[in-house]
């Protein structure tokens, strides 16, 4: 061969040695006379997979001193290897440069068609296309755009705009048509982009060239329809004549879109028809399991776990008992997953991995975290691997248990592990799901790993989630101030971001998220919008919620819904009412979510009939199963009307235990009522449920303290003192001009605070004239009358709407933000303020919204 074409391959392992395969040519050395039997040798063992050793035959053919040089049958072969090889780039190259040196990579389509799919496979369609387009025009064909086309897999919009291409150019061929693996090259690529249209046109122009009669064809475009939402379109699809494949692909149809029903009615024909019937394998029960996603299905399971017994296909490996382990797992009956996982004779790590995972998936994280020491410590020949690792690191998220996710780091460490990107963002969720955002944050920052989008996004939704919107909202703005920031999508960032807008609140920053937002042309996905609705809802700008509500082109449960329960976090349960009859005539289902919207909007509007009438509803109408939430916003409707007997044996009713959040709004309404005895029972409950939060003590004092029961109040501050927890202060917070100001109650440090005081006296003034008279019961101190006056005057959210009014334009509505329940007197006095002033007045205390207009509250005085 001519020296020029000289070619250093990388060196291979022994195994990889063309000795090691057992079938060489029969000559020692190379020839032109034994040429093809190399061929056909480097072909057979790239057929078969052995690509490592299709590579290692080419050095002894490129050293042959007898003029042997490779020839277009030898090189595609190798450059197809070259496609399969973890780290085959470097190597695909010098095939690359041997076929330019030989003359082959652009006259011969055989070999320039290998190369361009062998770029392909490597990710690199630059140099594909670089091929491609240095082919002449006349040696391309139908194969070559095939192969092209393909190199583009993962860029679909890229993909078919090559095929659209492809179609322009054999039109001018003899090649009138696409040919099958034209077809079923483009159409996945159609379903990742979620074209249904030029699907459709795909599948005409296949129904034209004779195609769809092919298995593969109609396999694809089942699929295809499929994940572009077009379900009936994917059963016409489905062949007359269908192969155990057909009949997967369209079971794994169903199992994509939740449709068990139909699945196991597919499954059921697919078996009954004795003389034509197709007998299910192992592909066939991984295509239908999927569909048992919880208790509803588990009779499902259980029958289509005797169908497996029945075949056999519980013992031709681990597959499909490791997919009912999770099956029965995602169905909440370990025991059942348990009794699969001791049956299996071999289990592997997968094995484990979905027994650990059924696990923690459903609570039982000391179980979970036993199977993982149980693994390492006693299975013979297995190492915990991803998958493993993040299941555990699930269940120390989970069960909250630092020492655990500790030791497990400690694991991932010594075992080289820490550079796996799912097992970092294992580590950043559990250390954050601990509460110890700063282990979570130095993990972040270690620059031993460069950070993905995964980890930012994780980084961004823990801060959002454990109280810290500040944090999450700087961690946004680094990562979009990166260079590297048009690698990633901010959808998930995003969202996470206006969550925390939410929380501070924060409308100015949310407004800005909103606007880029609309640049980036993310408010059509349907989380991001929701998304926005909540922020502007949870920043008391509700008509601006329903304004954005009202522009979405197409709106889903998950949009009307969060409406909903905008219009019932402000307070406006019949404009939560209206949208939800508007929701229905629509045509749109309600979900759990939306009736627990409904709920909440009628309990803090004090609609008791309509949220009793929905709550039947749901349970009757839906056979939805009310969740303790549901069951908590009964119970406090019934509560704060008075009617505790109804709410005692609704608690004694529901399927769990009332839960802190239940029992608080029952004592709460005591202390309204005056319910003493029931009063006393609630509160010994509620603090033995949580000794360490301040807020039950103070709620139980106050309690006793308003029917008079001085002892028992005292004996209570003794427990919250004794207990070391503290109680928060009353704190309310108001932006103007996008400076945030704050007043805590009784405390006068601002320098402005001169000015509030005379705004205030001069508001006071006003409202005794029409009728204010401070309610000193509030105050539950052991005061003078005079002591208990002037308490009230400097409560936090007072202090608030002075100085919001003192600082804001009239037309400006004044929005105060408090951490705790808005007391009656301060209530009382607001409504006041907002008929003198003429203006409106909110404020958002840690329950709900209160709108103050024109001497009325929204609430109408029910919270």
């Amino acid at each position: 061969m001519p020296a020029g074409a000289a070619v250093h391959l990388a060196p291979l392992p022994a195994r990889a040695q063309p000795h090691a395969s057992g079938s060489l040519p029969p000559q020692s050395k190379p020839t032109a006379a034994s040429l093809p039997q190399w061929n056909a040798l480097l072909a057979g063992h790239s057929r078969a997979g052995r690509h490592a050793d299709a590579l290692a035959l080419l050095p002894p053919l490129l050293a042959a001193s007898e003029g042997l040089a490779p020839d277009r049958f030898t090189l595609p072969p190798v450059a197809r290897s070259c496609g399969f090889l973890r780290d085959g780039t470097a190597a695909g190259r010098q095939v690359h440069a041997l076929a330019t040196k030989l003359g082959l990579a652009g006259d011969d389509p055989f070999v320039g068609n290998s190369l361009v799919s062998m770029y392909g496979r490597c990710g690199r369609f630059g140099d594909a296309e670089k091929v491609f387009d240095g082919m002449p025009a006349a040696s391309r064909n139908l194969v070559s755009w095939n192969a092209l086309m393909a190199a583009f897999s993962d860029d679909p919009q890229r993909g078919v705009e090559v095929f659209r291409n492809c179609l322009v150019d054999i039109s001018r061929t003899a090649e009138a048509a696409p040919d099958e693996a034209t077809l079923v090259t483009v159409l996945p690529m159609c379903a990742a982009l979620g074209w249904p249209g030029t699907g459709r046109a795909v599948h005409g122009l296949a129904v034209k060239s004779g195609w769809t009669a092919t298995a593969r064809v109609s396999n694809v475009l089942v699929d295809m329809y499929a994940k572009c939402g077009e379900l009936a379109d994917a059963e016409r699809a489905f062949p007359e004549t269908p192969s155990v494949v057909s009949w997967n692909v369209m079971l794994g149809v169903y199992a994509k879109n939740g449709e068990a029903g139909r699945a196991f009615g597919l499954l059921r024909g697919m078996q009954t028809d004795e003389e034509h019937g197709v007998p299910a394998d192992e592909i066939t029960l991984l295509s239908v399991l999927p569909t048992c996603s919880g208790p509803p299905e588990l009779a499902k399971l259980k029958e289509l776990h005797a169908f497996t017994i029945r075949r056999g296909l519980d013992s031709t490996g681990d597959m499909v008992p490791n997919a009912l382990i999770a099956a029965y797992g995602r169905c909440g009956r370990l025991l059942h997953a348990g009794r699969v996982f001791a049956g299996i004779r071999s289990k592997s790590v997968s094995s484990w991995n979905a027994l650990i995972g059924a696990h923690a998936q459903n609570g039982e994280a000391s179980t979970a975290i036993e199977l993982f020491i149980q693994m390492n410590n006693n299975a013979v020949g297995l190492k915990p691997d991803w998958f493993s690792i993040g299941s555990l690191l699930t269940a120390c998220g989970n069960l909250k248990h630092l020492l655990h996710c500790k030791a497990t780091h400690g694991f991932i460490l010594r075992n080289g592990m820490e550079r796996d990107s799912f097992i970092r963002v294992s580590l950043l969720s559990a250390y954050i799901q601990c509460g110890q955002e700063s282990f979570a944050r130095a993990l972040f920052d270690d620059e031993v790993v460069e950070n993905d989008e995964v980890s930012w996004n994780t980084m961004i939704a823990g801060y959002s989630q454990n109280g810290l919107p500040g944090e999450a909202l700087q961690l946004f703005r680094e990562m979009q101030s990166m260079a590297g920031r048009g690698r990633w999508s901010p959808l998930i960032s995003a969202t996470s971001a206006l969550m925390a807008c939410s929380e501070l609140p924060a409308v100015r920053l949310g407004k800005e998220l909103h606007c880029f937002a609309l640049k980036s042309d993310l408010c059509e996905d349907s989380f991001l919008s929701s998304s926005v609705i909540d922020m502007y809802s949870k920043c008391g700008f509700v008509d601006d919620a329903r304004a954005f509500f009202d522009r979405l082109q197409a709106k889903d449960t998950v949009s009307w819904t969060t409406m909903i329960t905008g219009y019932a976090v402000n307070g406006l349960g019949k404009e939560a009412v209206e949208l939800y009859n508007r929701m229905r005539s629509e045509g749109m289902e309600p979900d759990e979510f939306t009736y627990l919207g409904l709920l909440m909007a009628c309990g803090h509007a004090g609609m008791l009939e309509e949220g009793l009438g929905f709550f039947e509803e749901m349970r009757k109408c839906y056979g939805m199963e009310a969740k303790l939430e549901h069951y908590g916003c009964i119970i406090g409707m019934l509560s704060r009307a008075g009617r505790f007997d109804d709410a005692v044996a609704l608690m004694e009713e529901m399927p769990e235990e009332p839960d802190a959040k239940i029992l608080s709004s029952v004592l709460s309404a005591c202390h309204i009522h005056g319910k003493k005895e029931l009063g006393r029972e609630v509160a010994e409950k509620l603090l033995e449920l949580e000794p360490n939060k301040a807020e039950h003590y103070v709620l139980a004092s106050n309690m006793y303290a308003g029917s008079g029961q001085w002892d028992e109040m005292r004996k209570v501050r003794k427990m919250l003192r004794d207990a070391g927890v503290a109680k928060e202060p009353g704190c309310s917070w108001i932006d103007v001009a996008g400076k945030v100001y704050s007043f805590v109650a009784g405390e006068n440090s601002l320098p402005e605070m001169g000015e509030v005081r005379r705004m205030w006296h001069g508001l006071e003034e006003r409202i005794r004239g029409i009728g204010y008279v401070p309610d000193t019961t509030v105050v539950l101190h052991e005061l003078e009358e005079e002591e208990k006056v002037e308490a009230l005057r400097w409560h936090s959210e007072k202090q608030a709407i002075a100085f919001g009014l003192m600082r804001t334009a009239r037309t400006t509505k004044v929005r105060v933000f408090k951490n705790i329940r808005m007391c009656k007197d301060c209530h009382n006095a607001a409504k006041l303020i907002s008929k003198v002033s003429g203006r409106e007045i909110l404020v958002r205390d840690k329950k709900r919204f209160h709108h103050f207009k024109d001497g009325i509250c929204s609430c109408g005085d029910y919270w």
